[in-house]
Formats: C-alpha cells, sequence, structure tokens
C-alpha cells in the first residue's frame, strides 16, 4: 500500500523541531565554497519567494534514519515550488513528500567514495533527484548526472567546460578555482559583493561621460 505524505506523516514522531544534525565542513575551502553558492543563488533569486536552499543542513527521508540517527545529508541542495522561509531541517514528509531537485556535494578525502558511489546511488533510486553535481574545492574535479529513463546520465559540458541545468536554468562551472553559476548567455552570476561593486562602476562611469559632455553630475 503506498501512503500519501500526509498519511505518512500522521505516522512518523514529531519532527517540526528536528534539528540540524550535520558536521562542519571539511576544510575553509569547503566553507568558502559553500556559501559562495548559497549566495549567489539566493541573489540571483532574490525576487523570488518558492524556493529553499540547504546548506549543510539535515535531510530526514525516512523513519529508518530518526531510529538509526544515520543523516549523511546532501551538503547543497534546493527544492523548487515550496514555501521560502527558514527550518531546522528538512522532513520529507512534513513537507508534503517533497525531496531535493538538484543536489551538490562537495568532495573530500574522507567523503568521495560515498558521495560519488553510496550517495549517487541514493538520490538516483531513492531520492529520485533530477541533478546532481559534485565539485572537490581542492582538486577541481567537477562532474553532473541528469535523470533520464530513472538512471543518472552524465551531462555533458559546452565549450566552455560549464554543464547546464535545467532545473537552476543556469550553468554551473570554475571560475577562479570556485564553482559558480552562469546565465544562459555565459554571464557569471554575482555575489551580492560583486553586484554592489558593478553598480557602483556604472555610475562612476555614467559620471565620467556626463563631465566628458561639460555636466557635473549631482
Amino acid at each position: 500500500m503506498v501512503l500519501t505524505p500526509q498519511e505518512m506523516a500522521n505516522l512518523m514522531p514529531d519532527t517540526s523541531k528536528l534539528e540540524s544534525h550535520e558536521l562542519g565542513m571539511e576544510s575553509s575551502c569547503h566553507y568558502m565554497q559553500l556559501a559562495l553558492l548559497v549566495a549567489c543563488l539566493e541573489w540571483h533569486w532574490r525576487r523570488r519567494n518558492d524556493f529553499f536552499i540547504g546548506a549543510n543542513l539535515t535531510f530526514c527521508y525516512s523513519r529508518q534514519q530518526l531510529l538509526n540517527q544515520n543523516f549523511h545529508s546532501p551538503d547543497f541542495f534546493v527544492i523548487k515550488n515550496t514555501e521560502k522561509r527558514p527550518r531546522y531541517s528538512w522532513v520529507a514528509w512534513a513537507e508534503n513528500g517533497r525531496y531535493p531537485d538538484v543536489i551538490i556535494e562537495l568532495l573530500a578525502t574522507s567523503t568521495a567514495k560515498v558521495d560519488r558511489n553510496e550517495k549517487k546511488i541514493l538520490y538516483q533510486n531513492t531520492l529520485r533527484t533530477t541533478e546532481y553535481f559534485w565539485f572537490d574545492p581542492e582538486d577541481l574535479e567537477f562532474r553532473g548526472f541528469r535523470l533520464i529513463c530513472r538512471e543518472y546520465q552524465a551531462i555533458l559540458a559546452n565549450e566552455f567546460g560549464r554543464l547546464w541545468s535545467d532545473v537552476l536554468e543556469l550553468y554551473l562551472g570554475i571560475h577562479d578555482r570556485k564553482l559558480r553559476y552562469f546565465t544562459p548567455d555565459g554571464q557569471l552570476v554575482a555575489t551580492p559583493e560583486e553586484a554592489a561593486l558593478q553598480a557602483q562602476e556604472r555610475v562612476e562611469r555614467l559620471a565620467n561621460q556626463l563631465r566628458a559632455l561639460g555636466i557635473e553630475p549631482e
């Protein structure tokens, strides 16, 4: 018998205050990379309220996880078409049975084998996550997969080595040794700080153009 999300929720213990059990990131490189992924996408989608970004946050999808305290969640995941609000953790049965639409794992020596194998199988067969990427902030290993006919197929890179995400409607690629987002026309998705600097540079260029015409900007 297949249970609806509400029927499953009724059978589960109260998880409304289930706090994240995730450990810290493996290195400062991993932490900075994770923060960059979050900040850029939050800024790029700043006018939207229909998504949730999980970063080093517990993702709970089964009762067995609760019983075994077996929390090995994605480093970074995005769920679209949901309410954008803070959460202690993501509990699938309390969120209408929603699983991640895209997952990114940051490889490290201690986790790479699991990320490339056990987690890939979990995301493919159990979570049915549409897209799965992994990136190593140290040696820059970068791969992506898309779920096609119930199996992950490698996403082919474009001429710049970037991988297209149907879910995010953005490219993912390496820039200055960091994994970054790129728009469909190839523009780097800025951080809030980069966007502010670009805006200031545009203002200064306009002021210089006005001065060249003999107009002193106020």
